[in-house]
């Protein structure tokens, strides 16, 4: 058995920095604490937009396009018992319903508005129609992510008695290949948290100055 590494360390940190940012924002907006729901706003579009990002010039178990898998890989892989030493097929189209639903939670939260005192920076850019419309959406949306992480949980609980230990293999990034030892799989990080940086030093201090400015003086 050789133990090949197979997420490499922004990947793993992306995950669980997503479930975090994911729990304030939806803690922020029940508690009414807005600035705070804005500022991990901004938090989880710096993380995603980077995620993006790594898919593209990042690890090949990073890579968007090792998502794509077709209905019948789907079925196969259901009906397998091994384990892939990336995301499995159905994996990867819960993966892409993240990403969709991340991201229309968050492009409809900067066009929200609660008509009196916040605004999201794009809401003066659009019509009051599409305002009323993202704030519709904004809404049903979370509701809907929440229904995808209680499959989610579902789903690992499932492979866990299946004896595939996914929370594992995202906390240690590896995973035991049977056959012989394949190629490098991952790279180094550094790069994907370079550009993570970069995009929330500019979001914090654009869009996000604000609300940043409120939660420092209010400690």
């Amino acid at each position: 058995m050789f133990k090949v590494k197979v997420w490499d360390g922004f990947v793993r940190s992306f995950h669980w920095l997503l479930v975090f940012s994911i729990a304030v924002l939806y803690f922020s907006i029940e508690e009414g604490m807005i600035e705070l729901h804005f500022i991990a706003g901004f938090f989880t579009l710096a993380l995603i937009l980077t995620r993006l990002i790594w898919g593209i010039i990042g690890s090949k178990t990073a890579k968007l396009s090792a998502l794509i898998h077709s209905p019948q890989a789907v079925i196969t892989s259901l009906k397998a018992n091994k384990t892939p030493l990336g995301h499995s097929a159905p994996g990867s189209y819960m993966v892409l319903l993240f990403f969709i639903l991340i991201i229309t939670q968050l492009v409809s939260g900067l066009m929200s508005s609660d008509g009196i005192l916040t605004d999201g920076p794009l809401a003066q850019y659009v019509s009051s129609s599409t305002v009323d419309f993202a704030n519709w959406l904004h809404s049903l949306n979370f509701d809907i992510l929440l229904y995808a992480i209680g499959l989610h949980v579902l789903a690992i609980v499932i492979y866990k008695i299946k004896g595939k230990p996914l929370v594992k293999a995202m906390i240690t990034g590896t995973k035991q290949q049977p056959n012989e030892k394949p190629a490098i799989l991952t790279k180094a990080p550094w790069l994907a948290w370079v550009v993570f940086l970069i995009l929330l030093v500019v979001l914090m201090t654009t869009w996000g100055s604000e609300p940043l400015s409120y939660l420092l003086n209010l400690g």
